[in-house]
């Protein structure tokens, strides 16, 4: 990323701090608000996810950048052992931990408060890993990226879910419209922080996709990665695996 995209541009907070502080903010209404955002095409995309972990038959999965644990929820289909939620927002873990009680999956699901770019577990410690939405907010990408192949386990799986550009007419002016002018105003409707959703969009936009990211990947050392554009191209699926 040429750029750094921070949430709070007159903050002295790092770029981790500013991203834990927003959504410990939003974390409320953030699953309605995804929603209304993607018109709900997002629990597609998750479903998808799960469906490509599941051919892997794991016994032990990570999800980092969990939120409010949609993803590790959906993941307790695949009758894994455990499950591990992670992130570094405790208001976001909290709303996850009380959807996980809901569901009794307290037992199958730990949810971890924690920096995924220095994670508190072992090498080769997991079956499968995945992160949705959320690797455009680490601080430092190949950072993040090099400790998750850190404790993904030989031959594991890893599989993104981000936000991406369409890059054909007229889903891109489609899309640019969209993200500059709608977004943040639904937003502002859902939200008490006027510059989350604004933050989302700008980071999104700035964030490498594609082949870009396939790149990156190799480059960590990651092996078999495939990327799969979703919806035209406004979320993409990552997959890779390790030696």
């Amino acid at each position: 990323m040429s750029k750094k995209i921070t949430p709070y541009k007159d903050s002295t907070l790092s770029k981790k701090e500013q991203v834990a502080e927003m959504f410990d903010t939003i974390s409320g209404n953030y699953d309605n608000l995804n929603r209304v955002i993607s018109f709900g095409i997002d629990v597609k995309w998750r479903k998808k996810v799960l469906q490509i972990v599941a051919k892997t038959n794991p016994k032990t999965i990570l999800d980092i950048a969990t939120g409010t644990g949609d993803l590790a929820i959906l993941m307790a289909q695949i009758n894994a052992e455990k499950i591990v939620g992670l992130d570094i927002s405790a208001g976001m873990l909290d709303v996850g931990r009380k959807k996980i009680q809901e569901k009794n999956l307290s037992r199958t699901i730990e949810m971890v408060l924690a920096d995924s770019e220095n994670m508190p577990f072992e090498d080769n410690h997991f079956d499968a890993i995945t992160v949705a939405f959320g690797v455009r907010n680490f601080e430092n990408l190949e950072k993040g990226l090099a400790e998750i192949l850190r404790v993904l386990k030989p031959n594991g799986m890893f599989v993104i879910l981000e936000t991406s550009v369409p890059e054909k007419f007229p889903y891109k002016q489609g899309y640019t419209f969209y993200s500059e002018n709608i977004l943040p105003i639904i937003g502002k409707l859902f939200s008490k922080d006027d510059v989350a959703y604004g933050y989302l969009s700008e980071s999104a936009a700035a964030f490498p996709y594609g082949e870009a990211l396939n790149n990156i990947l190799r480059k960590i050392g990651f092996i078999d990665v495939v990327a799969m554009p979703q919806t035209f191209g406004v979320a993409t699926i990552y997959s890779a695996s390790k030696k």
